[in-house]
């Protein structure tokens, strides 16, 4: 005998989760970020974005004086499907022209909507006191809080 499958219920927040005039990037962030190198083809990108369900990928860059991996830009889906529109094919680091917008953990989130609003993207890269990359926040992140959020 076999059940009909049951909706499943959406996420309703948690007591935990802090109204948005309290709320910290860390507290609506996802933690982890997906990369790839500069030299990636588009073809590679998107192909992370697609198998990883993301609407933003870091490119890596070498910080010169450590070689440590650092964020040097970020290619968006809308990225992504402007190249794949012109009929371009350019590598990750070409696509990622812009640098990466940083923000730390423990920024306040109504500080960090504003510098997406300023600097015109929907997704910025959460940094650690060390400027390592630790996670992303976007826009839905914030929807998360803002449907969620508890005083």
């Amino acid at each position: 005998m076999s059940t009909a499958p049951r909706p499943i219920q959406p996420f309703q927040g948690s007591y935990l989760t802090p109204a948005f005039e309290h709320a910290t990037v860390g507290d609506a962030m996802h933690v982890g970020i997906v990369t790839c190198p500069p030299d990636a083809p588009l073809t590679m990108v998107a192909r992370t974005m697609a198998t990883h369900h993301v609407h933003c990928i870091a490119v890596l860059g070498v910080h010169a004086s450590n070689g440590e991996h650092l964020v040097s830009g970020t290619i968006s889906d809308l990225d992504l499907a402007r190249a794949a529109w012109n009929g371009e094919d350019p590598d990750a680091g070409t696509l990622a022209a812009t640098p990466a917008v940083t923000v730390d953990a423990s920024a306040r989130l109504a500080d960090a909507v504003g510098l997406m609003f300023e600097r015109g993207v929907a997704h910025l890269v959460v940094i650690d006191g060390d400027a390592r990359p630790v996670g992303v926040l976007s826009t839905l992140d914030i929807a998360g809080i803002v449907a969620w959020g508890r005083a």
